[in-house]
């Protein structure tokens, strides 16, 4: 670990032991999405669109066309049926192809069109002073609120027109010449048992100030997701779920355990800055 980072660290330490006294044991409310100091500490799986099907494996398991319509990145055999077992080792549209993991989103429609999706950038970032654990074989959990039919907050769901984290807007922008972008911001604190929970959220909950909550003490990383679409926000936009505010998306880990525990501690509790290279 360098200097600079050391230093980096000594100072956020520094930050939560005088505001550690604001991060409510049990409060879920979720915060800046981001750490301070940690923004570039990150690796990232690159994922080609892979298929649609209205198939939710977290919410209708064994139940194929129950759900409102998705759009999955990662294993490309991702439906219904799928488990984390079915999927570990499975073809995927990421990069690096040992993330087997299944991500999905409501599909997007344009003036009742359903349109594909190009990619989804994966961030796995650390947003906590504490060192982060690999999820666990089997963890499942959802970000975002598919029943919203009000704007959710913009740290936890947002549109706009860039990878970046610039001019987040709750309903979908204009872009112009560039592609239009969701971003799906996941909590970084699990509650250390349940690999998923009744609700599929309730096992999770965002950190305050870099720190966990009493009841979800262990950092794993946060998930974000990006997916980038080939439109530029004009015409009448909605997903699949309810509305152009309802953005949301699962995850299911079926990475090859090694190379994720290899990668979580390599990069995230290393501080290095392993996104920057793809």
């Amino acid at each position: 670990m360098t200097t600079k980072r050391l230093a980096v660290l000594a100072v956020l330490l520094v930050a939560v032991a005088i505001a550690g006294a604001s991060a409510v044991a049990g409060s879920k409310a979720p915060v800046a999405p981001t750490t301070p100091g940690f923004e570039d500490v990150n690796f990232v799986s690159l994922c080609r669109f892979s298929h649609t099907k209205p198939d939710d494996p977290i919410v209708f398991p064994g139940r194929p066309g129950l759900s409102h319509d998705h759009t999955f990145f990662g294993s490309i055999t991702t439906d219904a049926n799928s488990t984390p077992a079915t999927l570990v080792g499975t073809q995927t549209t990421c990069d690096p192809t040992t993330d087997t993991a299944a991500y999905w989103a409501p599909s997007l429609y344009v003036n009742n069109e359903k349109v594909e999706a190009l990619d989804a950038a994966i961030y796995y970032r650390r947003n906590t002073i504490a060192p982060v654990k690999p999820f666990p074989v089997g963890f499942m959990m959802i970000g975002g609120d598919s029943t919203a039919s009000t704007p959710q907050a913009t740290n936890v769901v947002f549109w706009n027109c860039s990878i970046e984290n610039v001019n987040p807007s709750q309903s979908v922008p204009n872009c112009g010449p560039a592609a239009l972008r969701l971003h799906v911001i996941f909590p970084e604190c699990w509650d250390g048992t349940r690999t998923d929970s009744p609700d599929h959220k309730q096992h999770m909950a965002y950190a305050t100030n870099g720190a966990c909550p009493a009841d979800h003490p262990v950092a794993v990383p946060q998930v974000v997701i990006i997916l980038r679409y080939p439109v530029n926000g004009t015409g009448a936009i909605r997903v699949a779920s309810a509305g152009q505010f309802s953005g949301h998306a699962d995850f299911v880990n079926a990475w090859n355990q090694d190379q994720l525990t290899r990668l979580v501690n390599y990069c995230l509790n290393s501080l290095r800055p392993c996104g920057s290279k793809r």
